[in-house]
């Protein structure tokens, strides 16, 4: 049967006969939306879920309480300095470090003590109920020392305090933050007082004219194109043309600063921008010139824009790893570096590496790593908002 209109909507000259289709469309597409916002919030929450269940516990390390044997023997050889059968459940780096037990404690030798010693990564792999290869009596040995509570799991201090290591029981992230906080503070030194200025000369001082738009027009397309290809940029210039030490903090500051300067000098011009023309005729009727004006008022005023902007790039910065795996930060980097001429690594190459690795444990200690990264990258948007909300005006 065909539906007629009733008299009223026929009668009606202000009846529209699409109303309905649009009222449907309209609630579909609320639909849509509000699925798609669900979507996203339950990806978030399994990423976090997965990355805090795989990295939490990283942040222990079994510990095995042994009897160790100091003489001048064991100081040469230290694998005599225990039982034989404690060297497959006991960590190859813990007892690289007995001669230095000695060093710290002189009165140490000629005497067999308890000490604590650092577990392999399979027996802590099978402490924590992971995936594991330990042969059927060093598990036997394992299970006996837990039951005599001769094996503890403590705070693993050893991820935040020493650096890379082909031993996973022995690896950290400690050079790789000292590395990053070198690039990232060569970073600001650089793109945040060449992009003010930028931004300042091209909102306030520019004419308005060809040469200034395609300079826009440029500074946009910086700000869209692959990150690796600054990286590129970056071999380029600062280690084949000028001869920079490869894999230093001075060449991945700087290569990162290329790729943050789009970033700050449109954040900053938005920030100039939104400051009301009044403020600058006022300072004009008061005969103050145009450097005065922007100096003293205008700049000021957008200043917590512009640093908004300016941690927003930072923090953006700091996640980046192409363009670094291009000048050579990828390298393996055991020592924190002591200058930013020096050869280091970041946390996001360092995490890069963990991945490829075979063993089990580097798996959790990536996912501590990433815990370690995110807290920072969301600190510093924080610290953004905050700033942002503490300092803006209102007009």
């Amino acid at each position: 049967m065909i539906k007629r209109k009733n008299k009223n909507q026929q009668n009606n000259p202000f009846y529209d006969p699409t109303l309905k289709g649009r009222h449907r469309s309209s609630k579909r597409f609320k639909k849509f939306t509000l699925g798609s916002l669900i979507f996203s919030i339950a990806f978030l929450a399994f990423f976090l879920y997965d990355i805090i269940s795989k990295g939490t516990p990283a942040f222990e390390q079994a510990y095995l309480h042994v009897p160790v044997t100091y003489n001048e023997n064991t100081i040469k050889n230290t694998r005599n300095a225990i039982d034989k059968k404690y060297l497959r459940v006991v960590s190859r780096a813990w007892l690289r470090e007995i001669p230095k037990h000695v060093e710290e404690d002189p009165s140490l030798m000629g005497k067999t003590v308890y000490k604590w010693a650092l577990s392999d990564d399979q027996v802590d792999q099978y402490l924590k109920g992971h995936y594991y290869r330990l042969k059927n009596k060093d598990r036997a040995l394992v299970d006996e020392m837990k039951a005599n509570n001769e094996i503890e799991l403590r705070f693993n201090k050893i991820f935040f305090t020493n650096g890379d290591s082909k031993i996973p029981e022995f690896a950290g992230l400690n050079s790789a933050v000292i590395g990053s906080i070198f690039t990232l503070i060569i970073t600001m030194l650089f793109a945040f007082p060449i992009g003010v200025m930028t931004a300042i000369y091209l909102e306030e001082f520019a004419d308005d004219n060809k040469f200034t738009q395609t300079i826009e027009v440029n500074i946009n397309n910086l700000a869209a194109i692959p990150s690796i290809l600054f990286g590129l940029l970056g071999l380029a210039i600062f280690i084949n043309l000028f001869g920079l030490p490869r894999s230093s903090p001075l060449v991945g500051g700087l290569t990162l600063a290329l790729m943050t300067l789009p970033i700050i000098i449109v954040s900053s011009r938005a920030a100039l921008r939104a400051v009301p023309d009044s403020i600058r005729q006022a300072g004009y009727g008061l005969g103050l010139t145009k450097i005065e004006v922007t100096r003293d008022h205008v700049l000021p005023l957008a200043f917590p824009g512009i640093l908004t902007g300016s941690i927003i790039g930072l923090a953006q910065a700091m996640g980046e790893t192409a363009p670094l795996i291009i000048i050579g930060m990828i390298a393996f980097i055991p020592d924190s570096p002591d200058s930013v001429l020096h050869a280091a690594t970041v946390m996001p190459a360092q995490l890069f590496t963990w991945a490829g690795m075979p063993e089990r444990m580097y798996i959790e200690k990536t996912a501590a790593g990433i815990m370690v990264l995110l807290t920072v990258l969301i600190s510093l948007n924080a610290l953004a908002i905050y700033l942002r909300k503490k300092y803006e005006v209102k007009w």
